[in-house]
């Protein structure tokens, strides 16, 4: 199976338990029956693998670094030596604008596909995945352009109002219609309880506009994480020293903070036999 036909294949399952936000109580989603083809630069998958990626780490946001930043939160990666964690950041965008879409793993045929995030005029799809710092699910509660400038929810997100005067208060409620799961909020791809593998109508839209890829700093983060073995999943056990980072590739900068304690330690359920697990990855990075 193709890696576009089995991204195919995990919009057409039977919608599984759906997770989603509401902020100031909206009406409920409704879903696509028939979502239309994602367009090529969405479908395209960097990375895949039979191993499913630890849970999401808990750790507290930095506080945004200046105005215009947009949150960018963190996402395990796949690499040489298996999971690695990406930090998640402050990030400037690439113009006035634009929001960023979390890339998200999803399970599709026994298989686990990354998709990578991207910059446009509205969040897409991300699975219902609860990645925290105002993305619960669906959409962007942590802040919102006006004009040329951002305005960031305190509700939801680190702000020094000193510094930071571009700002609201609005209260973000998580409507989690899931039974007999725990720790939903900390699954880390579609597929999983708590996650959803249909897009919404507006999500949809969304996947036909078009995308402006990471910028060069993103990608340069991306990279130092990936060589970084404290960011390993199997050395930090899915508790990453260095969890999220003040500005994107700020990694020995004051302000970067670690995972929280707790949980179950993680350990890969088929550690590889010769220590370099299998990887296949999309030569466009990231």
């Amino acid at each position: 199976m193709t890696r576009i036909s089995l991204y195919r294949s995990l919009f057409v399952l039977p919608v599984a338990a759906l997770s989603g936000c509401i902020v100031t109580a909206p009406p409920p989603p409704q879903y696509a029956a028939a979502p239309p083809p994602p367009p090529p630069q969405y479908a395209a998958s960097e990375d895949q693998t039979s191993e499913p990626p630890p849970p999401l780490p808990e750790y507290d946001q930095p506080p945004v670094p200046e105005p215009g930043y947009i949150w960018t939160p963190g996402v395990w990666q796949w690499g040489p030596q298996g999971y690695y964690w990406v930090p998640g950041t402050w990030v400037a965008p690439p113009q006035p604008g634009l929001l960023w879409t979390p890339g998200f793993w999803a399970i599709a045929g026994g298989v686990y596909l990354f998709h990578r995030g991207y910059w446009a005029p509205h969040v897409g799809y991300y699975g219902g995945i609860n990645y925290g710092g105002g993305y619960v699910g669906n959409g962007y509660a942590g802040g919102r352009w006006a004009g040329n400038n951002f305005e960031y929810n305190t509700a939801v997100t680190n702000v020094n109002v000193t510094n930071i005067h571009n700002t609201y208060n609005q209260t973000v409620v998580n409507n989690v219609n899931v039974t007999n799961v725990t720790n939903v909020t900390r699954v880390s791809y579609v597929g999983a309880p708590g996650t959803r593998t249909q897009m919404t109508p507006e999500e949809a839209a969304v996947a036909r506009e078009q995308h402006v890829p990471a910028t060069a700093v993103q990608t340069q983060h991306l990279n130092t994480a990936r060589t970084n073995p404290q960011l390993n999943a199997v050395r930090n056990q899915g508790r990453p020293p260095i969890a999220a980072t003040p500005r994107a590739n700020a990694y020995a900068e004051h302000g970067v903070t670690p995972a929280k304690p707790g949980g179950p330690a993680y350990h890969p359920q088929h550690p590889p036999a010769n220590g370099h697990p299998e990887e296949r990855r999309d030569e466009h990075q990231p």
